[in-house]
């Protein structure tokens, strides 16, 4: 008898099925945008239901987006905005996250019902911006960036992946000398880098798809962001901002452009470089959280 062999029970089946219907109702109807992105004019009328392959492919919806002057710079905002935005959620999350696990912090109590409060009540959207007018930030992607500085829910989230690491290392490391911010980026950084990357991917995917706050306090056709240029154009039904004035190809050449294949490849444009950033974050989920660490 092979006691090393896995049985595969019939619930284990029904439970892959599940999922396998899970991921099939996710994957078919990107399959099916991506592939109404490259239909042309003619192949996109001959398209129907849930399509997994474009008829008569062309590149020219892609061109077109690709022809406008305000893509590339907003593409650009979207990347600093995304990079720097993270890169800020994560400090200020990290360094709190940090000091309300630490279990001689002075006022502890009052700051965990302090963050619960801010989570459970919006001050509102009048004094965040009566406050950023007043920082001299409108029409600076500095508004963006800093207005949305910690999630305090994604705080707690993290909090629970630090207080894993065991005080053992930490106390050791006052002993020999260690400040605060040396414990937190030698070692419970490193411990808690499965929640660092799964809390990074929340952060970065609310940072690209910004659109509101973006369109709120980014007022320069040079400073808006790739989401508020799709969003006119997919949910407003604005093409004068993707096909209008700001395009360089000839005019000919969109008119033959159909809209529901152009306003695919606009929404492809928009997720793809998201998406892309998954299978790099991935590796950091299959990682324990105490790999390095001591057993206690």
């Amino acid at each position: 008898m092979n006691v090393g062999r896995k049985r595969f029970s019939f619930g284990q089946m029904l439970l892959n099925v599940f999922f396998l219907a899970i991921v099939l109702t996710v994957a078919v109807p990107v399959i099916n945008l991506a592939a109404r992105s490259f239909a042309s004019a003619k192949g996109a009328l001959q398209m129907h239901g849930f399509s997994l392959w474009p008829s008569d492919p062309t590149l020219l919806n892609y061109q077109v987006v690709f022809s406008n002057r305000l893509i590339l710079p907003s593409l650009w905002n979207n990347i600093i905005i995304t990079v720097l935005g993270t890169a800020v959620n994560l400090l200020i999350t990290l360094m709190a996250a940090y000091a309300v696990t630490r279990p001689r912090l002075v006022g502890k109590k009052f700051f965990m019902g302090f963050f619960i409060v801010m989570m459970l009540f919006n001050p509102g959207l009048m004094p965040e911006y009566l406050v950023v007018k007043q920082l001299k930030l409108i029409d600076s992607m500095w508004s963006v960036i800093l207005v949305g500085a910690v999630n305090v829910y994604y705080l707690f989230i993290l909090r629970r992946f630090i207080e894993e690491v065991p005080e053992s290392l930490i106390e050791a490391a006052r002993i020999d000398g260690a400040s605060h911010l040396r414990i937190l980026f030698s070692i419970v950084i490193p411990l808690a880098k499965t929640g660092i990357a799964t809390i990074a991917m929340f952060y970065a995917v609310a940072r690209w798809n910004e659109y509101f706050k973006a369109g709120l306090y980014l007022l320069s056709p040079d400073k808006t962001t790739l989401q508020v240029l799709i969003r006119k154009f997919v949910v407003q039904g604005d093409i004068t901002d993707l096909i209008g004035f700001s395009n360089m190809m000839n005019k000919t050449e969109l008119a033959n452009v159909n809209y529901n294949s152009l306003k695919s490849a606009a929404i492809v444009v928009g997720v793809a470089p998201i998406l892309l950033i998954y299978p790099f974050a991935l590796k950091f989920y299959a990682t324990d959280v105490m790999e390095g660490g001591v057993k206690e």
